[in-house]
């Protein structure tokens, strides 16, 4: 079986949005924001972003109120499926979790 076609970039994605929102609105917004960002830039829909709990635990680190202005991320995504996982740098996204 032939391996799947990946494609593979590194963003640095502005959160600056996020800041104009109400302090408790901040981070669920953010998380919003990047699936959008990452969406758009990697020609997939936005219901196949996955979000990694490491990211995700980057922009909750503070709470609801968000004190990150950037982030930078890694986008995988699997050409067969459609899927784009988004983490941290240096993560390994082309394993499957066990």
């Amino acid at each position: 079986m032939a391996e799947a076609e990946v494609s593979e970039r590194i963003y640095t994605i502005p959160l600056r949005i996020c800041w104009g929102s109400p302090p408790k609105k901040r981070s669920p917004r953010a998380i919003r924001l990047i699936r959008e960002f990452i969406a758009r830039h990697m020609k997939a829909n936005k219901d196949n972003v996955r979000i990694t709990p490491k990211l995700n635990e980057l922009i909750w680190q503070r709470g609801i109120e968000l004190r990150i202005r950037r982030v930078t991320v890694k986008a995988v995504k699997d050409e067969e499926t459609g899927i784009v996982k988004v983490g941290l740098p240096d993560e390994d996204l082309r394993e499957e979790p066990k």
